[in-house]
């Protein structure tokens, strides 16, 4: 068994990391990590987080939430399930750096007529200009290294009306060793195995997640743990 620290962030890359990935590797693996997600109960995380936010949002004016990093669009269609089931009116936006994603995102979208896709570099010109409701970011802040993560949490503030969801990995030797196990028995795929771990390894303490929140006024906010091994970071403007 390989030795781990969880002292500090890892800088390792992920094999995600590179936008050019695509085709049959870049799909298994994006319907692998949404399956992870699924059935450990991290979507619950980020729903929770925008019912939350839209508590006293009446239902019949429209309500723009972009998902940053959104991979194969997984997320927005369960928030778009629970639109539809509360009758919420939803202009569902998702974004990611990788244009192949993008396009599997788009075809398993086909019956989402309320969500639209876009292939940005959130660090570019063209993101900076598009305004919503509330930002959500769930599993990807770890990918930013933390010069990077203050940045981009002072533009969320700025680009989002309502707040921000944010739905990340606890970096824990248990949680690393708990995933090493599930992948034993239930995932198959070699770079969602390795990615995994590496997120785990490049996710956050408490203490990291109250460091940024620290850098930025906003009304409210507030940082929880929640099962299994994730923190709920809400931003409430």
């Amino acid at each position: 068994m390989s030795k781990i620290s969880t002292r500090e962030r890892t800088d390792e890359s992920e094999i995600m990391d590179d936008f050019e990935l695509k085709g049959t590797d870049l799909e298994k693996t994006l319907y692998d990590l949404d399956n992870i997600n699924k059935w450990l109960g991290g979507n619950k995380i980020t729903l929770q987080g925008i019912k939350l936010l839209l508590r006293d949002h009446p239902k019949s004016e429209p309500v723009k939430i972009a998902d940053i990093g959104c991979g194969n669009g997984a997320i927005l269609r369960e928030i778009a399930k629970w639109g539809r089931k509360e009758n919420y009116k939803l202009e569902l936006t998702g974004i990611d750096a990788n244009p192949y994603a993008i396009e599997i995102a788009e075809k398993l979208s086909y019956y989402y007529p309320e969500i639209t896709y876009f292939p940005i570099d959130i660090f570019q010109d063209e993101f900076e200009k598009m305004k919503f409701d509330i930002l959500l970011c769930t599993l990807t802040l770890h990918h930013f290294k933390d010069p990077q993560i203050d940045e981009l949490v002072e533009l969320f503030v700025k680009q989002s009306k309502f707040g921000i969801v944010i739905n990340d990995l606890q970096r824990s030797k248990i949680a690393y060793r708990l995933f090493e196990a599930f992948c034993a028995v239930f995932i198959r795929n070699e770079i969602a195995r390795k990615d995994g771990l590496t997120s785990i390894l490049r996710g956050f303490k408490k203490r990291d997640l109250q460091f940024f929140s620290n850098k930025i006024s906003v009304k409210k906010q507030k940082i929880s743990w929640k099962w299994a091994f994730r923190y709920q970071w809400i931003i409430q403007k």
